[in-house]
């Protein structure tokens, strides 16, 4: 076992935490995920990965700046509940 993620984690305060297969809705950041994808890549054809990359950060710019809206309260929350 390689234990450089250890000895990093270790050294900047991280602690990692291994969850189940199929326990997703126990990984707080899934329910950021699902948010990112309903606005930045469903339905999308971006050129390449700079273009894609360009609108995932756009959308977290956006996300950060706009936490009370209803529209990505919705989504957050249904994510959360499944």
């Amino acid at each position: 076992m390689d234990k450089r993620v250890g000895q990093w984690a270790g050294a900047n305060n991280v602690e990692t935490v291994y969850t189940p297969i199929g326990f997703s809705w126990s990984n707080r950041i899934e329910a950021q995920s699902t948010a990112l994808r309903e606005f930045t890549l469903n339905d999308t054809g971006h050129a390449g990965h700079r273009e894609q990359g360009s609108m995932i950060r756009r959308y977290i710019a956006r996300r950060n700046r706009n936490t009370d809206k209803s529209r990505l309260r919705r989504i957050v929350e249904r994510a959360d509940a499944a």
